[in-house]
């Protein structure tokens, strides 16, 4: 079989919940839903953190963002109880990235969209790849979805026109272009992330269907704490209880559309049979500050957080003669791992050296009996969505949670309770404590930096200043300069 093309289409903040084949019935994404059933829809696919750019630095070395030294999203820094740790503010030049490997193996390598792995010397020209389209240290599109776009790596085009469509057809032309030797793109899609900008017409469509189904007519958000991080300690929590925003239904919908777009070119140029494609989402959907667009429910909480719903996502995969129609792999699944996977199916060697964390699966995807073992996570920092700095674990049907904070480990039993509802630490203490155990020498064997506690106190509260997803205690600033400090 020869080197099949890989395209790997990357969201940013999609949620494990926000396709209709994987239980959304607001949003509408056909075009997904039949990849799905041509492929194999994952039940537990995971991102390597609950925010953007140490999953994205994980999925170019093949390691866990605690091994890049990617631990925060680039630009990111808080404290509350706890100090912040330092972390790599790009994603290191030593690190042989999947596109290098892919490229040395005679692979035609192509970045288009979102990069958000450092400044100018780390953009993806920089990682292997032959052509970069619209990737640079944006962590979202300054300007907007429309353009003039203003950025350094995708000239505007005519007013008006709309991002997603812009770099969707930037990666047709590529395709069609593309000639006999295979291929990976890299797209990597700036939605859905924030600001929610999204075609006025089918922001009506939605609208009028929220009405029909009378979720205008509900308030559709929780107040909660406030949050744990010092520079919003003032504002409260919002969590989003139910799918209703039009605007972000819009924007998924014009997503799903553009996926459409894709893979009929696939078709059209003749390459699908030969193509592996991949989708999959960044981290968890934005369900708890700077505006809630969605719900990730029954999955806990959101982007930012260490429960289900920062690190439980979306993942489809279609390999025609390969991954059989309908598949529905039960097997875990994370981010290091599609470096070698992608190095298998491409017929290349591994290289275990470089991809230390991640696991070639594609045993699971031709159906072969297979174990992934466990899955670990480090986010040592405060979220701008209200995460508190922690570490987890997934071992089979438990996953634990061990916040920095407190130091008290939290235990859950995903295959009875997908929502972490009851805590069973307490009730299995042997479990915690093997699991527990199990994590921190995992921590200690990378070696990576855990938060210390701060000797400071507080503000005071009238100095606390404004951050994007609260009340402000003096008046906001520009809104551009808000979302540079909310750019994961």
């Amino acid at each position: 079989m020869s080197a099949p093309n890989i395209v790997f289409i990357l969201i940013d903040d999609l949620g494990g919940r926000d396709l209709g084949c994987y239980g959304s019935t607001f949003y509408e994404t056909p075009n997904l839903d039949r990849l799905a059933a041509q492929g194999a829809l994952f039940t537990e696919g995971y991102a390597a953190a609950p925010v953007c750019s140490p999953t994205r630095a994980s999925l170019m070395s093949g390691k866990y963002p605690a091994n890049v030294g990617v631990t925060q999203y680039i630009g990111g820094h808080g404290v509350g109880r706890l100090l912040d740790v330092p972390y790599n503010g790009f994603l290191p030049s030593h690190e042989y990235s999947v596109a290098r490997a892919l490229r040395d193996g005679g692979y035609q390598t192509w970045h288009v969209g979102k990069w958000h792995l450092g400044p100018r010397r780390t953009w993806p020209d920089q990682h292997g790849f032959d052509v970069n389209v619209g990737g640079c240290e944006w962590g979202h599109p300054k300007y907007g979805y429309f353009s003039p776009y203003q950025c350094p790596t995708l000239d505007d085009g005519p007013d008006g026109e709309y991002l997603t469509d812009r770099l969707t057809d930037e990666a047709i032309a590529l395709i069609e272009n593309a000639g006999d030797r295979p291929f990976f793109l890299n797209l990597w899609h700036y939605a859905v992330h924030i600001p929610i900008d999204s075609p006025p017409d089918l922001v009506r469509k939605y609208t009028e269907k929220a009405a029909r189904l009378g979720l205008d007519r509900t308030d559709p958000f929780e107040v909660g704490d406030h949050f744990p991080f010092w520079q919003n300690r003032l504002a409260r929590i919002r969590r989003r209880t139910v799918q209703s925003d039009p605007a972000y239904a819009a924007m998924i919908e014009n997503l799903d559309t553009n996926v459409g777009r894709l893979l009929d070119a696939l078709e059209r140029t003749g390459k699908a049979e030969d193509t592996l494609v991949v989708f999959t989402s960044d981290n968890g959907g934005l369900a708890t500050a700077e505006g809630s667009p969605t719900c990730n429910a029954p999955l806990a909480e959101g982007k930012g957080w260490m429960e289900e719903g920062g690190v439980r996502v979306p993942l489809i995969m279609r390999w025609p003669g390969v991954i059989a129609p309908g598949s529905r792999p039960n097997q875990p699944m994370t981010s290091p791992d599609f470096y070698p996977t992608f190095l298998a199916a491409a017929g290349l060697p591994l290289l275990p050296d470089q991809h230390t964390d991640g696991v070639d699966v594609t045993p699971l995807l031709r159906g072969e009996e297979f174990q992934r073992g466990p899955i670990f996570w480090h986010y040592p920092h405060y979220s701008n969505q209200g995460g508190t700095p922690s570490a987890g674990m997934r071992e089979g049907r438990w996953k634990v949670i061990y916040p920095f904070e407190t130091e008290r480990t939290q235990l859950y039993d995903l295959t009875e309770d997908i929502g972490e509802t009851t805590d069973l630490a307490t009730r299995e203490p042997a479990t915690a404590a093997r699991l527990t155990a199990t994590l921190l020498a995992w921590l200690d064997t990378v070696q990576t930096p855990r938060p210390r506690p701060n000797p400071h106190p507080a503000p005071f509260e009238g100095l606390a200043g404004y951050y994007l997803g609260g009340q402000p205690t003096q008046p906001p600033g520009d809104m551009d300069d808000a979302l540079d400090h909310a750019d994961d």
